[in-house]
């Protein structure tokens, strides 16, 4: 069996931290380098939740890709959520290793695997990697569909392909508009417009939109913008992820038992639509305004 440094020496390779962002914590958290290491499990999140599903996994290693401190912390106190975390890891004897921004960008990364999820055929990172010299490292990807789509057949395969969560798949654009090109970008991608709009796609799959930039985007051209859940976008990187350990083991004769959290690990847990009337009544003399049984109080942006 492999100690935990080899298996993490291994993971470096994959996703170096020098890679990573200069404000990301990247790397081991809990772990003793010279521990044995049989069985891991990839996550998205180092919540409660998955480290309790490594304890009853047996898992030596859990892999997520979240920071469990990405601001840094004082106190890794039991009676925090997250020292609970670290003290549950430590009793039980499972390390924890995050790799995050290095694995976003890394060839292949989280937007491959997001690419691959939803069979987009990659033409090339969205925000280059000046660093790589080959041209496929680099943050996001622009993709063209396996066949003609439009906006509402690309919506519908994104929430068949991608986990499914309380928000599912939200839209702005028009929904029969063609999707010659797309770019997707795994987790928040909405500081990413400049970049979409200079490589010229139709489309663009994130996550995390907010309304202005939203707004602002929509005004500035036609493209048409999918927003998933932030952990869907991500949660096939476990798996691409989990493929490339096992083929590591594989070469190493190392024998680990690799395996990807089915754990929905989304903080958001329901989704109700609204059924009253879109507020569009007309006074004379006014702009359109809200039935007059709605609250007109207001409310800041």
């Amino acid at each position: 069996m492999p100690r935990l440094s080899e298996v993490i020496a291994a993971l470096d390779n994959l996703w170096p931290a020098e890679r990573a962002e200069s404000w990301d914590a990247v790397g081991t958290v809990v772990g003793d380098p010279d521990q044995e290491v049989t069985r891991v499990l990839f996550a998205v999140d180092p919540v409660r939740e998955t480290v309790d599903e490594a304890v009853k996994l047996d898992a030596d290693l859990l892999v997520t890709h979240h920071p469990l401190y990405l601001r840094g912390t004082t106190t890794v106190a039991a009676s925090t959520f997250k020292g609970r975390v670290v003290h549950t890891l430590i009793k039980n004897d499972i390390a924890l290793h995050v790799a995050h921004t290095n694995a976003d960008t890394a060839d292949p990364g989280v937007s491959d695997a997001l690419a691959g999820a939803l069979d987009l055929r990659i033409l090339r990172p969205l925000v280059p990697d000046p660093s790589d010299p080959a041209g496929r490292r680099g943050l996001g990807r622009v993709c063209e569909p396996d066949r003609p789509l439009t906006v509402r057949e690309l919506a519908a395969r994104a929430a068949e392909r991608l986990p499914a969560t309380a928000q599912g798949i939200r839209v702005a654009g028009d929904p029969d508009a063609p999707v010659r090109t797309v770019a997707v970008s795994g987790g928040s991608g909405d500081s990413l417009f400049d970049h979409v709009r200079a490589a010229g796609v139709d489309a663009f799959l994130t996550a995390d939109l907010r309304h202005h930039p939203v707004s602002e985007a929509r005004a500035q051209s036609s493209l048409a913008l999918l927003d998933a859940a932030h952990w869907a976008t991500e949660w096939p990187w476990c798996e691409l992820a989990a493929a490339q350990l096992d083929e590591i083991s594989d070469r190493h004769g190392w024998d680990l038992r690799v395996h990807v959290s089915r754990t929905v690990t989304d903080p958001w847990t329901a989704h109700a639509a609204s059924a009253r009337p879109s507020p569009t009544t007309t006074l004379p003399g006014s702009a359109s305004r809200a039935p007059s049984d709605a609250d007109t109080s207001g409310a800041p942006n």
